[in-house]
């Protein structure tokens, strides 16, 4: 079109001006109304987060120009860099009017490229993303990351045999524990001294390191690896740790080791009273007939396969109920009156809503509705799943072959009978195709909705990482990369035999 038919209303300098007074205004007057509104909508909500953010960092300072202040002096990098930013955006914003005015029509001056940068800056700053923090933790995260890699050591139990000594510590005031005398070819353990104090934790939550204690071992097998456990006075076991690491000694050709800890911490009820007697012990575990599966090995398969099962149920619901939906989804089936196109729009607005919330957060419904367990989770899926099938299903009978149709239309046939013998046989195909697909997404869904309580193995997943017990975790995860990627491959080729 010639630029006569886009012709502004006012002259490119007054455009640009306006755009001055209020950001998009000289491109509406310029006629450019969707550019101008979004100009103004993106400038207007990146002011409002940036002063959003400003007053949070600078909350202590007050509010408004105080706390701009404070927020600047904090973040000087994010509150200059974006300020500017909006100032040059402000400034090109009225360029960007006046050229728009000037041509007559839509002109390229990067001004939507400068707001996706300004965005991008808020949403670095908002997301707290620290790139030095995750390399220098990086080492941290290898230990925990290398047992979910490689899991396979918790996979298989072994029965045991283990070779103990303890030695009895008085932890507090009362009377010192007598030591028990050493026997000859047994294991034995003794602690200098054998009385002291529990680490504490003092009024700012510091860790006050307990008695340094001595502990020597003498009878255990030699140049083996020794594990040594706490027990407090109700019989409670726990490994202690030294520099964050578990207290793990190498006995030496003779059997014997030393080594020196503090007493670790142990929380201890104000009501109780003492002496409290603790038992340091020593022990080397040593497997021994054939290698079984462990229990988290058992537990994953038996979860894995509800996971399977709760997609494949979901997928099955999801068919049944969401077949009969998609017609009520299809223009071209609700297309004869108005009442009909009523309920083709009703029912799309319902498919969209349904649609729109992530299963996620229909397994949090759903839980409370049912409880915890698998049934939740088939609830969350079979709901996402109708509203998913009825929109993919309903565009597939959109695009159906009209000739068929009319053909059997001319035969006098019902609107039924139509919909049997010329809509029905061409989303065979189809339809079969969209439901292994979706029976895929399901299985993928249920790894993700147990995390909330929805049965499968995303609930035992999240217990392991909660339990920090990473080989197990790993365990599962490598069930669940496994399944997906197997059940991906069924899928593709089930759906090209069907092409």
């Amino acid at each position: 079109m010639s630029s006569k038919e886009y012709k502004p209303l006012i002259p490119p300098a007054a455009a640009g001006i306006a755009s001055l007074i209020v950001p998009g205004l000289g491109q509406v007057l310029s006629k450019q109304v969707r550019r101008g509104l979004l100009f103004l909508l993106s400038f207007v909500t990146m002011s409002a987060i940036l002063y959003s953010r400003a007053v949070d960092l600078g909350r202590r300072a007050g509010e408004g120009w105080p706390a701009m202040a404070r927020a600047l002096e904090r973040r000087p990098g994010f509150i200059g860099g974006l300020a500017l930013v909006l100032i040059i955006l402000w400034l090109l914003g009225a360029y960007d009017a006046y050229r728009c005015a000037r041509a007559g029509r839509k002109v390229n001056t990067g001004i939507f490229g400068l707001i996706l940068l300004g965005f991008f800056i808020q949403g670095w700053q908002i997301a707290e993303i620290d790139l030095v923090k995750m390399v220098k933790q990086a080492p941290e995260a290898l230990p925990p990351l290398s047992r979910i890699m490689w899991p396979w050591e918790a996979a298989f139990d072994r029965d045991t045999e283990v070779v103990s000594a303890g030695a009895v510590i008085l932890a507090g005031e009362g009377d010192h524990p007598e030591r028990v005398p050493e026997e000859e070819g047994k294991p034995y353990l003794i602690s200098e001294p054998n009385w002291g104090e529990l680490s504490q934790r003092d009024d700012n939550n510091k860790m006050v390191p307990g008695t340094r204690i001595t502990v020597t071992g003498r009878g255990f097998e030699p140049n083996r690896e020794t594990d040594i456990w706490w027990e407090d006075p109700i019989g409670n076991e726990f490994r202690p740790r030294e520099a964050g690491e578990y207290v793990v000694v190498t006995t030496d050709d003779e059997g014997g080791f030393s080594f020196e800890m503090n007493m670790p911490y142990q929380l201890m009820p104000p009501s109780a009273k003492g002496p409290f007697y603790h038992t340091i012990e020593a022990r080397q575990i040593t497997p021994v007939g054939p290698l079984m599966p462990s229990e988290a090995l058992r537990l994953t398969v038996a979860r894995m396969v509800e996971t399977i099962f709760m997609g494949m149920m979901a997928t099955v619901f999801g068919i049944i109920f969401s077949i009969p939906v998609s017609f009520l989804a299809a223009r071209n089936i609700m297309s004869g009156s108005r009442i009909t196109m009523f309920f083709y729009y009703l029912t799309r607005t319902i498919l969209n809503i349904i649609r729109s919330i992530e299963p996620l957060i229909w397994a949090l419904i759903a839980v409370v509705w049912v409880g915890l367990g698998p049934f939740a989770g088939i609830v969350a899926l079979t709901l996402h799943s109708i509203a998913a099938l009825g929109k993919l299903y309903s565009e597939a009978i959109e695009g159906i072959d009209h000739g068929p149709i009319e053909a059997i239309q001319a035969t006098g046939a019902s609107r039924l009978q139509t919909i049997m013998f010329g809509v029905i046989p061409q989303m065979i195909s189809p339809f079969i195709s969209f439901s292994i697909y979706r029976w895929d997404i399901n299985v993928r869904m249920s790894t993700v909705i147990g995390l909330v309580g929805g049965g499968g193995i995303g609930f035992l997943l999240v217990q392991y990482i909660r339990l920090l017990d990473y080989r197990s975790a790993g365990i599962a995860v490598w069930f669940i990369a496994v399944t997906v990627a197997i059940l991906d491959y069924v899928s593709a080729e089930i759906r090209n035999k069907l092409k």
